[in-house]
């Protein structure tokens, strides 16, 4: 029975020192790339061609990141990007939730009908609407102006959202929807109050999704602007691969400082994503 016991919990030893080992392997396969950006975005680029790639700087160059500031018009550019982000996030959430409180809550025989046909959206592509997106706003005199990139960031968000917040609604029991409309409570107010608070589980795993997939929007923005007044951060970005393709240090500066709004994002809601997302798959 030792015998037994021992082979057993040597077993157990191997096996969790494989799940660390394995673990270990794929973090430092997720970091390294990032940590290896931040470290040569301190090299010259003189340095970065003639030593090894994977060396640490021999002067840490700190120059990289003003005059990448500066050449990228990040200042600007960095401003539009909270713009678009905050309010299509904002605007994405409210209004998915709004849907999402009438297809699951407010009977109706064009509700069924209404949802899914939000499913069409949800297949459709990026890349299969823009010329579509282009011509229309072209033709309503909506082009290069700010509110015709909200409007588009709003729409293709719009049918994810829809979607998650139907069905995390759903999960809501009608009871409580039908106590209030008994004591008289409007539909406005029963969302408010009720439904708004009770489904912002949903709501975190939501703005998560519009948050980073706004900000790291480049397509879409670069096609319906042409002013570099109203671009956003990731068009900046985009600009050293072009006549600055050779000057290394400042295009992964410019990287550097196009991820940290991302990464100081994780830092500050980081227990609100984990039980957002946690609860959004439990219930949704």
């Amino acid at each position: 029975m030792s015998e037994i016991r021992s082979r057993k919990s040597a077993k157990a030893i191997i096996f969790s020192y494989a799940v660390y080992a394995v673990m270990f392997f794929f973090t430092f396969m997720a970091i390294y790339p990032l940590l290896w950006l931040a470290m040569s975005s301190f090299k010259t680029t003189q340095e970065f061609q003639l030593t090894s790639k994977l060396a640490l700087p021999e002067i840490w160059w700190w120059k990289n990141y003003p005059d990448a500031w500066i050449r990228g018009n990040f200042a600007s550019l960095f401003g539009n990007s909270i713009f678009y982000t905050g309010l299509t996030t904002i605007a994405i959430v409210i209004f998915s939730f709004m849907a999402g409180f009438a297809f699951a809550k407010i009977p109706s025989k064009a509700t069924k009908i209404l949802h899914k046909s939000f499913i069409i959206g949800i297949l459709l592509t990026l890349q299969s609407i823009m010329v579509p997106l282009f011509l229309i706003v072209n033709a309503v005199g909506l082009y290069d102006t700010r509110i015709s990139i909200l409007i588009c960031y709003i729409g293709i968000g719009m049918p994810m959202g829809i979607y998650l917040a139907t069905d995390y609604i759903k999960s809501i029991p009608d009871s409580l929807v039908e106590s209030a409309r008994i004591d008289g409570a409007p539909y406005l107010v029963i969302f408010g109050r009720i439904i708004f608070p009770m489904a912002m589980p949903v709501g975190i795993t939501l703005a998560i999704l519009t948050v980073s997939g706004t900000w790291n929007e480049f397509m879409l923005i670069n096609m319906l602007a042409s002013s570099e007044s109203i671009k956003s951060l990731p068009v900046g970005i985009q600009r050293f691969s072009g006549a600055l393709a050779s000057d290394y240090g400042k295009q992964f500066a410019a990287l550097v400082i196009g991820l940290v709004p991302m990464l100081i994002f994780y830092l500050i809601f980081r227990k609100q994503i984990t039980r957002g997302v946690a609860a959004g798959a439990v219930k949704g």
